[in-house]
Protein backbone atom coordinates (compact mmCIF):
# COMPACT_ATOMS: atom_id res chain seq x y z
CA UNK A 1 0.00 0.00 0.00
CA UNK A 2 1.13 3.59 -0.81
CA UNK A 3 -0.75 6.77 0.90
CA UNK A 4 -0.50 10.10 -0.67
CA UNK A 5 -0.96 13.51 0.21
CA UNK A 6 -2.32 16.54 -2.02
CA UNK A 7 -2.72 20.42 -1.32
CA UNK A 8 -3.31 22.99 -3.20
CA UNK A 9 -4.36 26.68 -3.10
CA UNK A 10 -5.15 29.37 -5.99
CA UNK A 11 -6.52 33.20 -5.56
CA UNK A 12 -9.92 33.96 -6.00
CA UNK A 13 -10.24 36.80 -9.13
CA UNK A 14 -12.83 38.24 -11.40
CA UNK A 15 -13.20 37.63 -15.03
CA UNK A 16 -12.49 33.73 -14.48
CA UNK A 17 -14.85 30.95 -13.98
CA UNK A 18 -14.88 29.40 -10.95
CA UNK A 19 -14.29 25.15 -12.02
CA UNK A 20 -13.99 23.03 -9.06
CA UNK A 21 -13.42 18.84 -9.81
CA UNK A 22 -14.72 19.70 -13.39
CA UNK A 23 -18.01 21.80 -12.79
CA UNK A 24 -18.34 25.22 -13.48
CA UNK A 25 -19.60 26.85 -10.05
CA UNK A 26 -21.89 30.23 -10.86
CA UNK A 27 -20.01 32.40 -8.61
CA UNK A 28 -18.93 35.78 -9.40
CA UNK A 29 -15.13 35.07 -9.16
CA UNK A 30 -13.44 32.01 -10.49
CA UNK A 31 -9.95 31.03 -9.44
CA UNK A 32 -6.19 32.23 -10.93
CA UNK A 33 -4.27 29.88 -12.46
CA UNK A 34 -2.14 28.87 -15.86
CA UNK A 35 -4.76 25.81 -16.32
CA UNK A 36 -8.35 26.18 -15.31
CA UNK A 37 -6.87 26.39 -11.43
CA UNK A 38 -9.37 23.58 -9.85
CA UNK A 39 -7.82 23.52 -7.18
CA UNK A 40 -9.42 19.97 -5.58
CA UNK A 41 -8.48 18.24 -8.84
CA UNK A 42 -4.79 19.52 -8.45
CA UNK A 43 -4.98 18.14 -4.84
CA UNK A 44 -5.95 15.33 -5.91
CA UNK A 45 -3.52 14.61 -8.83
CA UNK A 46 -0.68 15.62 -6.34
CA UNK A 47 -1.77 12.77 -3.57
CA UNK A 48 -1.73 10.20 -6.72
CA UNK A 49 1.72 11.34 -7.98
CA UNK A 50 2.70 11.88 -4.23
CA UNK A 51 1.69 8.05 -3.82
CA UNK A 52 3.67 6.50 -6.82
CA UNK A 53 6.63 9.11 -6.05
CA UNK A 54 5.97 10.48 -9.62
CA UNK A 55 6.73 13.95 -8.33
CA UNK A 56 4.18 16.70 -8.50
CA UNK A 57 1.87 18.47 -11.07
CA UNK A 58 4.55 21.15 -11.63
CA UNK A 59 6.59 18.58 -12.86
CA UNK A 60 4.68 17.00 -15.39
CA UNK A 61 2.18 20.26 -16.52
CA UNK A 62 4.91 22.72 -15.51
CA UNK A 63 3.29 26.35 -15.70
CA UNK A 64 5.70 27.64 -18.21
CA UNK A 65 4.39 25.08 -20.61
CA UNK A 66 2.04 27.16 -23.58
CA UNK A 67 0.12 24.15 -24.31
CA UNK A 68 -1.45 23.72 -20.44
CA UNK A 69 -2.81 27.27 -20.45
CA UNK A 70 -6.21 27.04 -19.69
CA UNK A 71 -6.14 23.46 -19.93
CA UNK A 72 -9.09 21.36 -17.79
CA UNK A 73 -7.58 19.87 -15.12
CA UNK A 74 -9.82 16.62 -15.92
CA UNK A 75 -7.66 16.13 -18.72
CA UNK A 76 -4.45 16.31 -16.67
CA UNK A 77 -6.14 13.95 -14.32
CA UNK A 78 -6.62 11.31 -17.08
CA UNK A 79 -3.13 11.27 -17.97
CA UNK A 80 -2.10 11.26 -14.09
CA UNK A 81 -4.27 7.91 -14.23
CA UNK A 82 -2.40 7.15 -17.50
CA UNK A 83 0.87 7.44 -15.44
CA UNK A 84 -0.75 5.25 -13.01
CA UNK A 85 -1.12 2.37 -14.91
CA UNK A 86 1.95 2.83 -16.40
CA UNK A 87 3.68 2.43 -13.26
CA UNK A 88 1.40 -0.67 -12.43
CA UNK A 89 -0.50 1.20 -9.39
CA UNK A 90 -4.42 0.81 -8.88
CA UNK A 91 -6.05 3.81 -7.03
CA UNK A 92 -7.85 2.12 -4.18
CA UNK A 93 -9.79 5.58 -2.69
CA UNK A 94 -9.75 9.43 -2.70
CA UNK A 95 -10.65 11.77 -0.08
CA UNK A 96 -10.28 15.17 -0.65
CA UNK A 97 -11.82 18.29 1.20
CA UNK A 98 -12.35 21.97 -0.51
CA UNK A 99 -11.93 24.51 1.97
CA UNK A 100 -13.77 27.84 0.97
CA UNK A 101 -16.23 30.64 2.35
CA UNK A 102 -18.05 30.27 -0.66
CA UNK A 103 -20.00 29.83 -2.68
CA UNK A 104 -21.76 26.57 -1.12
CA UNK A 105 -20.38 23.25 -2.82
CA UNK A 106 -22.63 20.90 -1.35
CA UNK A 107 -25.23 21.04 -4.69
CA UNK A 108 -21.89 20.31 -6.60
CA UNK A 109 -20.69 17.50 -5.19
CA UNK A 110 -22.09 14.67 -6.69
CA UNK A 111 -21.12 16.30 -10.09
CA UNK A 112 -17.25 16.35 -8.80
CA UNK A 113 -17.37 13.00 -7.53
CA UNK A 114 -18.41 11.36 -10.78
CA UNK A 115 -15.64 13.58 -13.03
CA UNK A 116 -13.06 12.44 -10.93
CA UNK A 117 -14.56 8.98 -10.87
CA UNK A 118 -14.77 8.51 -14.77
CA UNK A 119 -11.64 10.29 -15.58
CA UNK A 120 -9.54 7.89 -13.54
CA UNK A 121 -11.47 5.06 -14.48
CA UNK A 122 -13.00 4.50 -10.93
CA UNK A 123 -16.15 3.26 -9.23
CA UNK A 124 -18.10 6.41 -7.29
CA UNK A 125 -17.82 5.26 -4.34
CA UNK A 126 -13.95 5.22 -4.51
CA UNK A 127 -13.90 8.85 -4.36
CA UNK A 128 -15.17 11.14 -1.70
CA UNK A 129 -15.29 14.72 -2.04
CA UNK A 130 -16.48 17.60 0.70
CA UNK A 131 -16.56 20.87 1.79
CA UNK A 132 -15.88 22.86 4.54
CA UNK A 133 -15.42 26.59 5.53
CA UNK A 134 -12.65 27.94 7.96
CA UNK A 135 -15.78 30.26 9.84
CA UNK A 136 -14.29 33.33 8.50
CA UNK A 137 -10.71 32.92 9.29
CA UNK A 138 -7.23 33.02 6.97
CA UNK A 139 -7.55 33.58 2.94
CA UNK A 140 -10.24 31.03 2.37
CA UNK A 141 -12.38 32.57 4.99
CA UNK A 142 -11.76 36.20 4.15
CA UNK A 143 -12.73 34.98 0.44
CA UNK A 144 -9.49 35.66 -1.04
CA UNK A 145 -9.21 32.12 -2.06
CA UNK A 146 -10.15 28.59 -1.87
CA UNK A 147 -7.66 25.58 -0.98
CA UNK A 148 -7.75 21.92 -1.22
CA UNK A 149 -6.50 18.91 0.76
CA UNK A 150 -6.45 15.24 -0.71
CA UNK A 151 -5.55 11.64 0.51
CA UNK A 152 -5.27 8.74 -1.94
CA UNK A 153 -4.23 5.34 -1.24
CA UNK A 154 -2.70 3.18 -4.18
CA UNK A 155 -2.06 -0.77 -4.05
CA UNK A 156 1.14 -1.68 -6.65
CA UNK A 157 -0.19 -4.72 -8.88
CA UNK A 158 1.73 -7.40 -7.34
CA UNK A 159 0.17 -6.45 -3.84
CA UNK A 160 -3.27 -7.17 -5.66
CA UNK A 161 -2.31 -10.82 -6.69
CA UNK A 162 -0.93 -11.29 -3.30
CA UNK A 163 -3.91 -10.27 -1.48
CA UNK A 164 -6.00 -12.76 -3.87
CA UNK A 165 -3.97 -15.43 -3.42
CA UNK A 166 -3.86 -14.78 0.73
CA UNK A 167 -7.47 -14.71 0.76
CA UNK A 168 -8.19 -17.75 -1.49
CA UNK A 169 -5.65 -19.63 0.85
CA UNK A 170 -2.79 -19.93 -1.20
CA UNK A 171 -0.34 -17.89 0.55
CA UNK A 172 1.86 -15.32 -0.78
CA UNK A 173 4.74 -17.47 -1.41
CA UNK A 174 6.89 -15.49 0.45
CA UNK A 175 7.69 -16.33 4.42
CA UNK A 176 6.80 -19.93 4.86
CA UNK A 177 2.63 -20.16 5.41
CA UNK A 178 1.67 -17.85 8.02
CA UNK A 179 -1.73 -17.09 5.36
CA UNK A 180 -2.63 -20.12 4.19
Amino acid sequence: MRVGMGYDVHRLTEGRKLILGGVEIPYEKGLLGHSDADVIVHAIMDALLGAAALGDIGKHFPDTDPKYEGISSIKLLEHVGELLEQNNYVVENIDATIIAQRPKMLPHIPQMVKNVAKALGLEENQVNIKATTEEGLGFTGSGEGISAQAICLLLPLMDIGSFDAMESGAGCGGCGGCCK
